[in-house]
């Protein structure tokens, strides 16, 4: 390439472990979340229950020996399809290119010509892409080819609790009187006849009970609600492998509600550049009436104030219980592009289901509104229409 530049596509075990070093020394330099860690990645690629439908396709850039870019990308195919999406999509909730701070950034350009020119995928879908993402860059389509990649109707929300704040005092003080009032409350039903503590796992314990623990609950929760999360199936390594990362990395934090030793609420979160994230947080049923993952997450949010965090997030999901507590909500977009023919149609077709859902959507919706307004009409009219 020019000027010592020199573009590498990663596709096998052996390669994604030489590159590690370089790899962290860029992630460490770029100040990028964990997410887009080589550590992160690796750990992913080797817990993979279904390696087989998957293809590493990491695309990087050398300026010598110095690593200048990433590209954390898998071809993953999904009914005859190839699709080009990131690695480790299914358990990041933010994905980005790496780039070093002082490289062109038209060098994610050419890394992506270079992807394009390789092949062996048909469609790019690439999602979870906060609104500074570096790889928004290729959404701009100066050349009208369709490696270009255009907006996706697919988008996430993240939601989140952004300070200053005085002290976690001030800030609780600075919810409703209804949502204190709630705390207590519900403290004080989850500790009739036993005792009640609210902890941080100390990093000298064993991460495994824990998060054995937390899949267990987290399993049970998507039994109940008819969802499947391979993050939690039983006997996969996932959960703690990734969580081992984050404990290697010294940003591992695991916050518990234990009700007489035992966990009744926990979330496993992460702690970096004085924001404290939320990957997994989970309850158990059993204790439902006294609502611990609310008690939970006041006790786990005061305790970030208290430490210097100036971010809570919890990261992609619009569950209800984010917004009784969110003062800040950001959008995280997708995009696409088809390479080849079978690829472009797949993209197509997907669009028209989507088209079709919502049109449905719609129409369901104008059909109740018109049931509640039918309904609501006294006796004498609804006989005077008959």
């Amino acid at each position: 390439m020019t000027n010592g530049e020199r573009l590498e596509i990663v596709q096998t075990s052996e390669r994604l472990q030489e590159i590690g070093p370089a790899w962290e020394a860029l992630w460490e330099h770029t100040g990028a979340v964990v997410f887009q860690s080589h550590a992160w990645i690796a750990a992913w690629w080797g817990a993979l229950p279904d390696r087989e439908r998957r293809n590493l396709f990491i695309v990087v850039a050398w300026r010598g020996d110095t690593l200048e870019a990433v590209l954390p990308l898998a071809i993953c195919r999904q009914h005859g399809v190839r699709v080009l999406e990131w690695a480790a999509k299914d358990y990041s909730d933010y994905c980005d290119a790496l780039l070093q701070p002082t490289a062109d950034p038209s060098l994610l350009e050419r890394m992506w010509d270079y992807s394009h020119a390789h092949g062996g995928f048909d469609a790019v879908y690439l999602g979870h892409l906060l609104p500074t993402a570096a790889v928004r860059t290729l959404a701009n389509d100066k050349s009208g080819y369709r490696r270009a990649l255009r907006p996706h109707y697919r988008q996430a929300t993240s939601l989140r609790v952004v300070g200053p704040w005085a002290s976690s005092q001030a800030w609780f003080d600075a919810q409703s009187g209804n949502a204190r009032r709630n705390y207590r409350r519900s403290l004080k039903s989850l500790s009739e006849g036993s005792k009640v503590e609210f902890r941080l796992l100390s990093p000298e314990e064993p991460i495994g009970p824990a998060v054995r623990r937390c899949a267990d609950l987290k399993r049970a929760w998507c039994e109940r609600n008819g969802l499947v999360a391979p993050l939690f199936d039983e006997g996969s390594p996932m959960l703690e492998t990734l969580a081992q990362v984050l404990a290697d990395k010294g940003l591992l934090r695991v916050f518990v509600l234990e009700r007489d030793g035992v966990i009744v609420a926990m979330t496993i979160n992460l702690m970096q550049h004085d924001t404290m994230m939320a990957y997994v947080t989970t309850y158990d049923a059993a204790f439902d009436r006294s609502s611990p993952g609310y008690i939970l997450l006041f006790d786990y949010i005061r305790w970030s104030i208290d430490h210097g965090v100036t971010t809570i997030d919890f990261l992609c999901g619009d569950e209800d219980y984010k917004y009784r507590f969110a003062n800040q909500q950001v959008t995280l977009a997708s995009f696409v592009a088809g390479r080849t023919l079978l690829g472009e149609a797949a993209l197509r077709s997907d669009r028209a289901w989507h088209t079709l859902q919502t049109y449905r959507g719609r129409m369901q919706s104008g059909l109740s509104r018109a049931k509640r307004f039918l309904d609501k009409r006294p006796a004498s009219q609804a006989a005077a229409d008959r």
